[in-house]
């Protein structure tokens, strides 16, 4: 795996860690498995709200500087 992020080799490594360790709470992990009883699909993605499960554009989703919490 690449490193775009520039980060030091001790950087990366500890990075790696968090990031594995947040995949694997329960709350991820559930979100995982709901997603995956939902199906994905290549041209929309699945928005997680406190209310539920939404179907949204990927450029929705993944645009979080443009545009407000829902």
């Amino acid at each position: 795996m690449g490193n775009p992020q520039n980060l030091s080799p001790t950087a990366l490594r500890a990075k790696r860690a968090r990031d594995l360790a947040a995949a694997k709470t329960p709350k991820r992990k559930a979100r995982k498995a709901e997603n995956q009883r939902i199906g994905q699909r290549s041209d929309s993605d699945l928005h997680h709200t406190s209310c539920g499960v939404r179907r949204v554009s990927v450029a929705y989703n993944r645009a979080s500087h443009s545009r407000n919490e829902v």
